[in-house]
């Protein structure tokens, strides 16, 4: 009887506790005090936190490359898309290791700390005049040149370091309040729905003290002080994420999710794909004893259906006789089925690069817009950086209501969990990036037709046009983001492959990277097409911004836009969700 007393207690504790994940400590993680709605908490706070270290610089980046470090309009154009495509591109890199090595706990702590040391080296570079380039007015204007040697290398080595830490963090942070949730439960699924959506929320949050207060310290008191609320606010977020550590569940990495998709691949071109014969023999195949799941992972390998190959990629599907060749390709169904799942999203997140090149508008080009504008409002003078605040507010605004009047309307209405899917959601992102495009043309035709009538084309004095023109086009850049990068963080979390979770979500942020990177490519490919014989180029260096051609620009990526529409509507009618919730 004391035995049998004895069992049920063991069998209880095993039943309390969350399988595959462990505490800080890396002891067992217990449901009840670790994990849930206040561990995600934390995770939102410290993102409030970082966003504004990292949008306070970035948001401004141009102007401090201009006008500090004297570089070109053009390159300080390009150079800012660089900055942000790298930081954004490494998230995979921070991705990868949360899955692969570390947690996504420990990942974040390092990249914590590699972005303060480089928003350090900022910090004092923009505090010591002899670590810059000298002023213009102070020597001839021929000597006025663009930063060098080793101050350049300065510069660079502290953007790019801080460019690593924030890549890291966008890999890691997501993921680790997500992960918070029970997503056996539809109780934890809406939790974890609600998680991202106020993700977007507290980023905005940051981004709005970032454009306006650290902006306003930029360019009214100096640069160091606005590095220097960046390198305190990365710090205290250090603080908050580990005050947090007691009440967080972190998952417990289990290899490399690249070498699985190289497994995969490489053992279905060996074993012969196009074999009619290979694929009907795995047709029928079922998994072996050593793919039992716990925890989560049966959910997951429930809903994926992983007793059988899915007729979907077929020529995948003789990766499961890889044995036969080698038996390091020795590839399980549930392997095999991962691996689907994350080819089919390609298509999705390749349709996101677009309107990312668009939103590059909004720190580049956008920018000296509105620095040639009126930018008073009544006695103030608002920074052209600041302009941002448009639709940070209206995010913050609309983050609530569209979690808590909109999605239980929508669940009321469609009788489904989600009430919106997340396909749906960045759809409606891609309309209104075209939407913003087209305004961002017309408004910008609007500022060349004031400058020409005011005979100001190439003076540097501000034309007499309301900045708050330039306001329409960050209205709907604005929401396009909102609608878009809630969506694609939890479309890439909740149908990724729980052992690639980190690395998949960090695709929302890699379809930023490629969409600044696009941007830059394509600022060179169009003056390098508009120059030829002889012609003076649309976005060219020695030309000011009131001769630049923007409102064609714009019209090209407002073309663009709409051709990438109807390509997403291709994969996005025939893609089928498997993830718990997303299919009621």
């Amino acid at each position: 009887m004391i035995e049998i007393e004895k069992m049920e207690v063991e069998l209880q504790g095993e039943d309390s506790k969350w399988e595959g994940y462990a505490d800080w400590r890396n002891r067992a993680a217990v449901k009840g005090r670790h994990g849930g709605m206040l561990a995600a908490s934390f995770v939102l706070a410290v993102e409030v936190l970082e966003n504004l270290a990292f949008l306070a610089n970035a948001s401004n980046l141009v102007t401090y490359l201009t006008e500090f470090m004297h570089f070109s309009l053009s390159r300080a154009a390009s150079e800012v898309s660089a900055f942000m495509g790298t930081a954004f591109l490494l998230a995979l890199l921070g991705g990868f290791f949360s899955d692969a090595f570390f947690s996504t706990f420990i990942v974040f702590i390092i990249s914590a700390f590699i972005q303060l040391l480089g928003l350090i080296l900022l910090t004092i570079q923009a505090r010591h005049p002899s670590l810059m380039p000298p002023p213009c007015n102070s020597s001839p204007a021929s000597a006025c040149e663009a930063v060098h040697g080793s101050k350049a290398a300065l510069l660079f080595l502290g953007l790019y370091l801080a460019a690593l830490g924030i890549g890291g963090i966008k890999g890691s942070l997501p993921s680790h309040g997500a992960e918070q949730f029970d997503e056996s439960d539809p109780k934890g699924r809406k939790q974890r729905s609600t998680f991202f959506n106020y993700f977007v929320f507290c980023l905005s949050c940051g981004a709005l003290v970032a454009v306006t207060f650290v902006v306003w310290l930029e360019d009214n008191v100096g640069w160091e002080w606005g590095f220097g609320v960046s390198t305190i606010s990365i710090f205290l977020s250090i603080l908050v994420f580990i005050s947090g550590s007691g009440f967080y569940k972190n998952r417990i990495p289990r290899g490399s999710p690249l070498t699985t998709i190289l497994k995969v691949l490489v053992a279905a071109s060996l074993v012969g794909c196009s074999s009619k014969s290979s694929s009907n023999s795995v047709e029928n195949f079922s998994m072996t004893p050593s793919n039992n799941l716990v925890g989560e992972d049966q959910l997951e390998g429930a809903k994926r259906d992983s007793q059988s190959l899915t007729n979907s990629l077929r020529c995948l599907n003789p990766a499961v006789e890889g044995k036969m060749v080698h038996r390091l390709l020795e590839c399980t169904v549930q392997q095999v089925e991962d691996v689907k799942s994350v080819i089919k999203m390609l298509p999705i997140f390749g349709c996101t690069i677009m309107l990312n090149c668009c939103l590059a508008q909004l720190s580049t080009f956008s920018v000296r817009q509105a620095a040639s504008m009126n930018r008073k409002i009544g006695n103030l003078v608002v920074p052209a950086a600041s302009l941002p605040v448009f639709p940070v507010v209206f995010m913050l605004i609309l983050a609530p209501v569209y979690d808590h009047l909109i999605i239980p309307f929508a669940r009321r209405v469609t009788k489904s969990e989600m009430g919106i899917s997340h396909l749906q959601r960045i759809g409606v992102g891609l309309v209104l990036s075209i939407l913003a495009m087209a305004v961002a043309a017309l408004v910008e035709l609007k500022r060349k037709r004031v400058a020409s009538e005011a005979g100001l084309l190439d003076s540097k004095q501000a034309l007499p046009i309301s900045f708050l023109w330039i306001a329409l086009q960050y209205l709907f850049l604005g929401s396009a983001d909102l609608f878009t990068l809630a969506g694609l963080l939890e479309y890439f979390f909740t149908e990724a492959p729980s052992s690639m979770r980190s690395l998949a979500t960090s695709l929302s942020w890699a379809s930023l990277a490629m969409g600044f990177y696009l941007n830059s490519a394509m600022v060179v490919i169009v003056n390098w097409m508009t120059e030829s014989g002889g012609r003076t180029p649309w976005l060219g260096e020695k030309i000011g911004i009131n001769r630049y051609r923007l409102d064609l620009f714009y019209w090209l990526l407002c073309i663009l836009s709409v051709v990438n529409f109807l390509h997403y509507l291709f994969w996005a009618m025939r893609y089928k969700y498997i993830s718990a919730g997303a299919r009621n």
